[in-house]
């Protein structure tokens, strides 16, 4: 990024599109209906943030994780997960699901992800998983398309 000036905060963004911002929260809730539990869907949003490099979302879901009681060491662990002893086998799976959908690789979802995950959840999980994978995706390009400042992190001093 060349610059790093606020184009819009969340609260313009929300005046200007409050259809948008209500129907992203919607499936959100969905997501949390499900049987996924909220500490997997904050893992995921986090992951997905991480990768997308969105400095919004990461603070607030890194804060929304700390209040659900999920570890510092877990947290810090999302960032190379996959060489981490800190995740469950269902959550390596969600977190492989979250970077096959993020950093979609020649338009296609690979095989070995989606075997990996169906194997992990039930059919009525992964559509959820998916949603909520989607959704945080979506949110990750509003937020760095209009350069959301990043609120202070408590714990970290940002």
């Amino acid at each position: 990024m060349a610059t790093e000036i606020p184009r819009l905060d969340f609260p313009a963004f929300q005046q200007l599109a409050p259809e948008t911002v209500r129907a992203l929260r919607a499936v959100s809730a969905a997501t949390r209906q499900s049987a996924l539990g909220a500490e997997l869907i904050e893992l995921v949003k986090i992951r997905a943030s991480l990768v997308n490099r969105c400095p919004f979302c990461i603070a607030l879901h890194r804060r929304e994780a700390r209040a659900l009681g999920i570890s510092a060491e877990r947290l810090e662990a999302l960032a190379g997960w996959r060489e981490s002893p800190h995740f469950t086998k269902a959550e390596r799976a969600a977190l492989a699901w979250t970077d096959a959908l993020t950093q979609l690789r020649d338009g296609d979802v690979p095989d070995e992800a989606y075997s990996e995950v169906s194997a992990a959840f039930s059919g009525e999980d992964l559509a959820a998983l998916t949603s909520a994978v989607a959704t945080i995706n979506a949110w990750n390009r509003i937020a760095m398309a209009y350069r959301f400042p990043a609120a202070p992190d408590a714990e970290s001093g940002r």
